[in-house]
Protein backbone atom coordinates (compact mmCIF):
# COMPACT_ATOMS: atom_id res chain seq x y z
CA UNK A 1 0.00 0.00 0.00
CA UNK A 2 1.49 3.34 -1.02
CA UNK A 3 1.96 6.11 1.54
CA UNK A 4 -1.05 8.20 0.46
CA UNK A 5 -3.47 5.28 0.62
CA UNK A 6 -1.94 4.17 3.91
CA UNK A 7 -2.49 7.61 5.47
CA UNK A 8 -6.04 7.71 4.08
CA UNK A 9 -6.73 4.38 5.77
CA UNK A 10 -5.20 5.59 9.04
CA UNK A 11 -7.35 8.70 8.87
CA UNK A 12 -10.46 6.64 8.18
CA UNK A 13 -9.75 4.29 11.08
CA UNK A 14 -9.06 7.21 13.42
CA UNK A 15 -12.23 9.02 12.37
CA UNK A 16 -14.33 5.92 12.90
CA UNK A 17 -12.80 5.34 16.33
CA UNK A 18 -12.47 8.86 17.76
CA UNK A 19 -15.33 10.72 16.06
CA UNK A 20 -17.88 8.06 15.14
CA UNK A 21 -17.18 6.11 18.35
CA UNK A 22 -17.27 2.74 16.57
CA UNK A 23 -16.03 -0.26 18.58
CA UNK A 24 -12.71 -1.71 17.44
CA UNK A 25 -14.54 -4.96 16.56
CA UNK A 26 -16.74 -3.10 14.05
CA UNK A 27 -13.78 -1.20 12.62
CA UNK A 28 -11.89 -4.48 12.27
CA UNK A 29 -14.75 -5.93 10.20
CA UNK A 30 -15.05 -2.75 8.11
CA UNK A 31 -11.39 -2.71 7.08
CA UNK A 32 -10.86 -6.49 7.11
CA UNK A 33 -8.01 -6.10 9.59
CA UNK A 34 -7.40 -7.79 12.90
CA UNK A 35 -8.15 -5.90 16.09
CA UNK A 36 -4.40 -5.92 16.77
CA UNK A 37 -3.73 -4.10 13.47
CA UNK A 38 -6.54 -1.60 14.15
CA UNK A 39 -4.98 -0.79 17.55
CA UNK A 40 -1.58 -0.50 15.91
CA UNK A 41 -3.04 1.85 13.27
CA UNK A 42 -4.53 4.09 15.98
CA UNK A 43 -1.15 4.23 17.71
CA UNK A 44 0.53 5.12 14.42
CA UNK A 45 -2.04 7.87 13.71
CA UNK A 46 -1.19 9.45 17.06
CA UNK A 47 2.57 9.03 16.72
CA UNK A 48 2.63 10.51 13.20
CA UNK A 49 0.61 13.58 14.21
CA UNK A 50 -2.30 12.60 11.98
CA UNK A 51 -4.42 12.56 15.14
CA UNK A 52 -3.93 15.21 17.83
CA UNK A 53 -5.62 14.94 21.21
CA UNK A 54 -6.11 18.11 23.21
CA UNK A 55 -7.41 18.19 26.77
CA UNK A 56 -8.72 21.51 28.06
CA UNK A 57 -8.33 21.43 31.81
CA UNK A 58 -10.51 23.76 33.90
CA UNK A 59 -8.92 27.15 34.50
CA UNK A 60 -7.76 27.55 38.09
CA UNK A 61 -8.04 30.73 40.13
CA UNK A 62 -5.59 32.22 42.60
CA UNK A 63 -7.95 32.40 45.56
CA UNK A 64 -5.32 33.73 47.95
CA UNK A 65 -4.48 36.64 45.65
CA UNK A 66 -8.18 37.32 45.06
CA UNK A 67 -8.78 37.64 48.78
CA UNK A 68 -5.82 40.01 49.16
CA UNK A 69 -7.15 42.25 46.38
CA UNK A 70 -10.69 42.22 47.82
CA UNK A 71 -9.38 43.31 51.20
CA UNK A 72 -7.01 45.92 49.78
CA UNK A 73 -9.50 47.55 47.40
CA UNK A 74 -12.84 46.68 49.02
CA UNK A 75 -14.14 45.21 45.76
CA UNK A 76 -17.09 42.83 45.62
CA UNK A 77 -15.59 40.19 43.30
CA UNK A 78 -12.00 39.84 42.17
CA UNK A 79 -11.43 36.90 39.83
CA UNK A 80 -7.75 36.20 39.11
CA UNK A 81 -6.97 33.27 36.83
CA UNK A 82 -3.73 31.36 37.28
CA UNK A 83 -1.21 31.84 34.49
CA UNK A 84 -0.39 29.08 32.03
CA UNK A 85 2.88 28.68 30.13
CA UNK A 86 1.66 30.89 27.27
CA UNK A 87 0.62 34.57 27.31
CA UNK A 88 -1.72 33.93 24.36
CA UNK A 89 -3.37 31.12 26.29
CA UNK A 90 -3.68 33.38 29.35
CA UNK A 91 -5.51 36.02 27.31
CA UNK A 92 -7.83 33.42 25.80
CA UNK A 93 -8.53 32.01 29.26
CA UNK A 94 -9.58 35.43 30.54
CA UNK A 95 -11.96 35.91 27.61
CA UNK A 96 -13.44 32.41 27.91
CA UNK A 97 -13.88 32.72 31.66
CA UNK A 98 -15.33 36.23 31.36
CA UNK A 99 -17.82 35.11 28.70
CA UNK A 100 -19.17 32.37 30.96
CA UNK A 101 -19.23 34.63 34.02
CA UNK A 102 -20.90 37.56 32.26
CA UNK A 103 -23.46 35.30 30.61
CA UNK A 104 -24.40 33.87 33.99
CA UNK A 105 -24.85 37.40 35.36
CA UNK A 106 -26.95 38.36 32.35
CA UNK A 107 -29.40 35.59 33.23
CA UNK A 108 -30.37 37.65 36.27
CA UNK A 109 -30.63 40.97 34.41
CA UNK A 110 -33.28 42.84 32.44
CA UNK A 111 -31.15 45.72 31.11
CA UNK A 112 -27.45 45.32 30.28
CA UNK A 113 -25.22 48.23 29.30
CA UNK A 114 -22.31 47.83 26.91
CA UNK A 115 -19.39 49.82 25.61
CA UNK A 116 -17.11 48.83 22.71
CA UNK A 117 -13.72 47.31 21.98
CA UNK A 118 -12.07 44.03 21.07
CA UNK A 119 -12.39 42.58 24.57
CA UNK A 120 -16.16 43.08 24.64
CA UNK A 121 -16.46 41.83 21.05
CA UNK A 122 -14.60 38.61 21.87
CA UNK A 123 -16.67 38.00 24.99
CA UNK A 124 -19.93 38.36 23.07
CA UNK A 125 -18.55 36.07 20.39
CA UNK A 126 -18.19 33.33 23.00
CA UNK A 127 -21.69 33.67 24.46
CA UNK A 128 -23.88 30.59 24.12
CA UNK A 129 -27.17 31.28 22.34
CA UNK A 130 -30.23 31.66 24.54
CA UNK A 131 -33.73 33.11 24.19
CA UNK A 132 -34.37 36.09 26.47
CA UNK A 133 -37.07 38.19 24.85
CA UNK A 134 -37.47 40.40 27.93
CA UNK A 135 -33.76 41.34 27.92
CA UNK A 136 -32.47 44.67 26.60
CA UNK A 137 -28.90 45.53 25.61
CA UNK A 138 -28.32 49.27 25.58
CA UNK A 139 -25.65 51.80 24.85
CA UNK A 140 -25.26 54.23 27.73
CA UNK A 141 -22.68 56.58 26.19
CA UNK A 142 -22.25 57.73 22.61
CA UNK A 143 -20.20 56.09 19.90
CA UNK A 144 -16.42 56.23 20.03
CA UNK A 145 -16.32 56.75 16.23
CA UNK A 146 -13.84 53.94 15.70
CA UNK A 147 -16.07 52.66 12.93
CA UNK A 148 -13.46 50.84 10.85
CA UNK A 149 -13.61 47.82 13.15
CA UNK A 150 -16.12 45.11 13.94
CA UNK A 151 -15.77 46.08 17.60
CA UNK A 152 -17.46 49.47 17.23
CA UNK A 153 -20.38 50.22 19.52
CA UNK A 154 -23.50 49.76 17.40
CA UNK A 155 -22.63 46.32 15.99
CA UNK A 156 -21.87 45.12 19.52
CA UNK A 157 -25.31 45.77 21.02
CA UNK A 158 -26.81 44.19 17.94
CA UNK A 159 -24.39 41.24 18.14
CA UNK A 160 -25.16 40.69 21.83
CA UNK A 161 -28.91 40.91 21.31
CA UNK A 162 -28.71 38.34 18.51
CA UNK A 163 -27.10 35.84 20.91
CA UNK A 164 -30.14 36.07 23.21
CA UNK A 165 -32.89 36.84 20.69
CA UNK A 166 -33.23 39.99 22.79
CA UNK A 167 -33.91 43.68 22.21
CA UNK A 168 -31.31 46.41 21.80
CA UNK A 169 -31.24 50.20 21.72
CA UNK A 170 -28.53 52.47 20.38
CA UNK A 171 -27.39 55.96 21.26
CA UNK A 172 -26.77 57.58 17.84
CA UNK A 173 -24.51 60.38 19.03
CA UNK A 174 -20.75 60.86 19.38
CA UNK A 175 -19.06 59.86 22.62
CA UNK A 176 -18.00 63.44 23.29
CA UNK A 177 -19.95 66.61 22.48
CA UNK A 178 -17.91 69.74 23.14
CA UNK A 179 -20.78 72.26 23.06
CA UNK A 180 -22.56 72.14 26.44
CA UNK A 181 -25.85 73.49 25.11
CA UNK A 182 -25.98 71.03 22.24
CA UNK A 183 -25.07 68.13 24.51
CA UNK A 184 -27.92 68.94 26.90
CA UNK A 185 -30.37 69.50 24.05
CA UNK A 186 -29.49 66.12 22.53
CA UNK A 187 -30.67 64.38 25.69
CA UNK A 188 -34.27 65.22 24.79
CA UNK A 189 -34.00 64.21 21.14
CA UNK A 190 -36.49 61.41 20.33
CA UNK A 191 -33.80 59.24 18.72
CA UNK A 192 -31.69 59.28 21.90
CA UNK A 193 -34.38 59.05 24.58
CA UNK A 194 -34.91 55.23 24.36
CA UNK A 195 -31.26 54.45 25.12
CA UNK A 196 -30.92 57.08 27.85
CA UNK A 197 -34.16 55.86 29.42
CA UNK A 198 -33.06 52.21 29.30
CA UNK A 199 -29.67 53.15 30.73
CA UNK A 200 -31.28 54.49 33.90
CA UNK A 201 -32.54 50.93 34.56
CA UNK A 202 -29.31 49.02 33.93
CA UNK A 203 -28.71 46.00 36.15
CA UNK A 204 -25.19 45.53 34.85
CA UNK A 205 -22.53 47.00 32.59
CA UNK A 206 -19.48 45.15 31.31
CA UNK A 207 -16.47 46.65 29.62
CA UNK A 208 -12.80 46.44 28.88
CA UNK A 209 -10.55 49.09 30.38
CA UNK A 210 -8.94 51.61 28.07
CA UNK A 211 -5.84 53.80 28.21
CA UNK A 212 -4.79 57.11 26.68
CA UNK A 213 -4.45 55.22 23.39
CA UNK A 214 -8.22 54.69 23.48
CA UNK A 215 -8.50 58.43 22.87
CA UNK A 216 -5.43 59.08 20.76
CA UNK A 217 -6.12 56.35 18.20
CA UNK A 218 -9.27 58.17 17.13
CA UNK A 219 -8.17 61.25 15.14
CA UNK A 220 -11.07 63.57 16.00
CA UNK A 221 -10.61 63.06 19.76
CA UNK A 222 -6.84 63.45 19.59
CA UNK A 223 -7.15 66.59 17.48
CA UNK A 224 -9.55 68.23 19.93
CA UNK A 225 -8.09 66.78 23.14
CA UNK A 226 -7.56 70.15 24.86
CA UNK A 227 -11.17 71.17 24.16
CA UNK A 228 -12.76 67.90 25.26
CA UNK A 229 -10.56 67.43 28.34
CA UNK A 230 -10.02 70.91 29.70
CA UNK A 231 -6.95 71.31 31.90
CA UNK A 232 -6.20 67.56 31.76
CA UNK A 233 -2.54 66.58 31.55
CA UNK A 234 -2.49 63.54 29.26
CA UNK A 235 0.56 62.24 31.14
CA UNK A 236 -1.63 61.80 34.22
CA UNK A 237 -4.09 59.53 32.45
CA UNK A 238 -3.71 55.97 33.73
CA UNK A 239 -6.92 54.62 32.26
CA UNK A 240 -10.20 55.37 30.55
CA UNK A 241 -13.46 53.76 31.61
CA UNK A 242 -16.92 54.51 30.22
CA UNK A 243 -15.28 57.31 28.23
CA UNK A 244 -13.86 59.04 31.33
CA UNK A 245 -10.10 59.39 31.94
CA UNK A 246 -8.69 58.95 35.44
CA UNK A 247 -5.30 58.88 37.15
CA UNK A 248 -3.52 56.02 38.89
CA UNK A 249 -5.02 57.08 42.23
CA UNK A 250 -8.55 56.71 40.89
CA UNK A 251 -9.32 60.41 40.50
CA UNK A 252 -11.51 61.39 37.55
CA UNK A 253 -9.65 63.96 35.49
CA UNK A 254 -12.34 65.56 33.35
CA UNK A 255 -14.03 67.90 35.83
CA UNK A 256 -15.98 69.40 32.92
CA UNK A 257 -17.38 66.16 31.51
CA UNK A 258 -18.13 66.35 27.79
CA UNK A 259 -19.28 62.73 27.57
CA UNK A 260 -22.63 62.20 25.86
CA UNK A 261 -24.68 59.75 27.89
CA UNK A 262 -25.21 58.61 31.44
CA UNK A 263 -23.18 60.50 34.04
CA UNK A 264 -20.44 58.81 36.04
CA UNK A 265 -22.41 59.35 39.25
CA UNK A 266 -25.34 57.45 37.72
CA UNK A 267 -23.06 54.69 36.45
CA UNK A 268 -21.64 54.15 39.92
CA UNK A 269 -25.14 53.23 41.13
CA UNK A 270 -25.42 50.31 38.66
CA UNK A 271 -25.43 47.14 40.82
CA UNK A 272 -22.87 45.18 38.78
CA UNK A 273 -20.04 46.89 36.91
CA UNK A 274 -17.76 44.25 35.41
CA UNK A 275 -14.30 45.06 34.07
CA UNK A 276 -12.21 42.61 32.08
CA UNK A 277 -8.43 43.06 31.76
CA UNK A 278 -6.26 40.57 29.88
CA UNK A 279 -3.17 42.65 29.15
CA UNK A 280 -0.48 43.42 31.72
CA UNK A 281 0.13 46.69 29.85
CA UNK A 282 -3.15 47.90 31.37
CA UNK A 283 -2.03 47.31 34.96
CA UNK A 284 -1.92 51.05 35.78
CA UNK A 285 -5.36 51.46 34.28
CA UNK A 286 -6.67 48.63 36.44
CA UNK A 287 -4.97 50.00 39.56
CA UNK A 288 -6.63 53.39 39.05
CA UNK A 289 -10.03 51.78 38.46
CA UNK A 290 -9.66 49.71 41.65
CA UNK A 291 -8.63 52.70 43.71
CA UNK A 292 -11.50 54.74 42.29
CA UNK A 293 -14.08 52.08 43.08
CA UNK A 294 -15.37 52.21 39.52
CA UNK A 295 -15.96 48.45 39.27
CA UNK A 296 -17.77 45.88 41.39
CA UNK A 297 -16.28 42.86 39.59
CA UNK A 298 -12.91 42.40 37.90
CA UNK A 299 -11.77 39.45 35.79
CA UNK A 300 -8.07 39.22 35.03
CA UNK A 301 -5.04 36.93 35.43
CA UNK A 302 -1.98 36.60 37.65
CA UNK A 303 0.32 38.43 35.24
CA UNK A 304 -1.87 41.53 35.34
CA UNK A 305 -2.49 41.27 39.09
CA UNK A 306 1.23 41.01 39.82
CA UNK A 307 1.92 44.07 37.69
CA UNK A 308 -0.75 45.95 39.64
CA UNK A 309 1.07 45.10 42.87
CA UNK A 310 4.36 46.30 41.37
CA UNK A 311 2.71 49.59 40.33
CA UNK A 312 1.76 50.14 43.99
CA UNK A 313 5.36 49.98 45.20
Amino acid sequence: MDDVKHREQLAGIAQDYYLSKLPITDISEKYHLSRYLISKSLDEALASGLVKISIDTPVSRNVEMELAFKQKFNIRNMMILKDSDSPDKDSANVIDFAAAEVQELIRHCHVVGMTWGDTVWNIIDRFQTEVRENLIFTQFVGENLKLNTAASTVPLVLKAAAKFDAQYVTLPAPLYVNNDEIRETLRSEPALVPALSSATRMDMVFAGIGTLASINTIPVWKQHFSDLFENVDDQQIAGVLFGRPYDVDGNLLNNHDKTMGVSMDELLTVPRRVGIVKSKFKSRALLGALRGGFLTDVITNEAVANRVLLEMD
